[in-house]
């Protein structure tokens, strides 16, 4: 009874987050409304906060892994490489490797941006944002997220970041993003997923080529260039765009 309890409850925050409470099928023509408002809404912050960020690296892997975590510090050195070259960087906002990575910006005084997402258990943003939003929606999150970046880096991480990195992969597969770098750092933690795509191709459901639309290294320099190397070959982002003391800018 008290396990039964205990999951109401969770339903009950999840509902406020607002994910689960879409899924849930047809609502009033009311409520329908007022969800495409908050999603407008969701965007258009997400716009106003990230107008002048770019060129941006993401940062993607697991939330969690402590500072004494070997991946939490190379991907604190990554963080500080990427700012080096001349990027932003830009993570989901959250600890473990999210964290390491806006450190790592901040240790040699680049830019560090987060795009926070709004959990049952309170995520909250880490301590090394300059700027950052909170979003209630994952799917507004992935389109800020890929909207700003010219590249992602990957580091061994859950589902959230499968997730991530497999969405990437199927829009510069089917051509409706840019080919822009993406970047697996942890030859060891995702050789299982490299027999698996090697098992894909052998099925016929992706194409060998589809095998080139990424590196997996452990060398951080050698995923720094294969991201100069990548980006210097895509249209470049617009970023002149003046600022306006009305918008608050």
């Amino acid at each position: 009874m008290e396990s039964s309890n205990n999951n109401l409850k969770n339903q009950r925050r999840m509902r406020g987050v607002g994910d689960l409470h879409m899924l849930e099928g047809p609502h009033s023509r009311s409520e329908e409304f007022f969800f495409l408002f908050r999603v407008v809404w969701e965007f258009l912050k997400g716009f106003r906060k990230l107008h002048f960020v770019g060129p941006c690296v993401s940062v993607f892997g697991s939330a969690r892994y402590g500072s004494d975590h070997d991946y939490y510090q190379k991907a604190k050195l990554m963080g500080a490489k990427i700012s080096e070259s001349g990027f932003t960087v830009l993570t989901g906002g959250g600890p473990g490797i999210m964290m390491a990575a806006n450190e790592g910006a901040k240790s040699v005084g680049g830019k560090s941006i987060g795009v926070n997402i709004e959990l049952p258990f309170e995520q909250k943003p880490n301590p090394f944002l300059d700027v950052w939003v909170d979003i209630r929606y994952f799917f507004v999150r992935k389109v800020l997220l890929f909207k700003y970046s010219v590249g992602f880096v990957i580091f061994p991480g859950g589902f959230g970041t499968m997730d991530e990195m497999f969405e990437a992969l199927t829009l510069i597969q089917t051509r409706k993003m840019p080919w822009f770098p993406v970047v697996i750092v942890g030859t060891e933690f995702w050789s299982a997923y490299q027999k698996f795509v090697d098992q894909m191709e052998i099925g016929g459901t992706i194409s060998p080529e589809d095998k080139n639309l990424y590196l997996v290294t452990d060398d951080l320099d050698e995923a720094l260039d294969y991201i100069h190397e990548k980006v210097a070959l895509m249209p470049r982002k617009k970023q002149n765009y003046r600022r306006f003391w009305w918008l608050g800018e």
